[in-house]
């Protein structure tokens, strides 16, 4: 952990570094830079925050439980990216009302809730940034409210493969049950829909993970092209 009193952590985020006023300046001078390991739990349900989360580098998982222990991945705060729910819940005075784990070993900056309530008072770039962001994140939660309401799984489950496959790696490191998180759904769902399309030639399955052997099949079930 070292302090924000040196901001080279600014390079990482462009936009921000932009910025050149005296209530984003004293927010910078604020900020806590820390490393934390993978598979560490940064918040948890009814946490309430301890300021304004901008990650560097790696990965946070943010995840919703319901109380008959079904998951749902809501989204992944990365590099130059803030947490939206944090910032939400800063500006609303509210707890959290979900968890957020470090997939790999994650980067962060976090600029503690007064210094944020300042900068946001007092930086018109810095809020407008903000605000922004919080906007792109909620259309991005509208697309997975519709998919989980109305998506077709198999649909579905061939986008987030094609995902996941991207940039050339065809084997997708997860579980069925990590793949029903991602998923919001049971992981007898997934297991069923993959073991069908393993049948038709588009995957190979294997312990913990998943090999795509097709997919020109994959994208056209992805893009409603195909029957299941």
């Amino acid at each position: 952990m070292e302090s924000g009193a040196t901001p080279s952590w600014l390079a990482c985020v462009p936009a921000l570094a932009a910025i050149d006023d005296s209530a984003w300046r004293k927010a910078v001078a604020a900020a806590v830079r820390m490393r934390v390991e993978p598979g560490t739990v940064l918040f948890r349900d009814g946490d309430a925050p301890r300021g304004f989360v901008l990650v560097l580098d790696g990965s946070i998982r943010v995840q919703k439980m319901d109380p008959e222990g079904h998951e749902i991945v809501l989204y992944r705060v990365e590099s130059g990216q803030n947490c939206m729910l944090t910032t939400t819940c800063l500006l609303g005075g509210r707890s959290y009302p979900c968890e957020g784990i470090a997939e790999e070993q994650v980067e962060l900056v976090l600029i503690p809730a007064e210094a944020f309530e300042q900068a946001m008072e007092g930086s018109r770039r810095f809020r407008a940034l903000v605000m922004a962001g919080i906007g792109e994140r909620i259309s991005d939660l509208m697309m997975l409210i519709e998919q989980v309401a109305f998506g077709r799984m198999d649909r579905r489950i061939a986008r987030l493969l094609l995902q996941r496959s991207a940039q050339g790696r065809r084997e997708v490191r997860a579980t069925h049950q990590e793949l029903a998180v991602e998923l919001g759904t049971a992981r007898e769902v997934v297991s069923r829909v993959l073991k069908n399309l393993e049948r038709r030639g588009a995957l190979l399955l294997g312990r913990g993970s998943v090999r795509v052997r097709d997919a020109a099949m994959l994208t056209s079930l992805a893009h409603g092209e195909e029957g299941a």
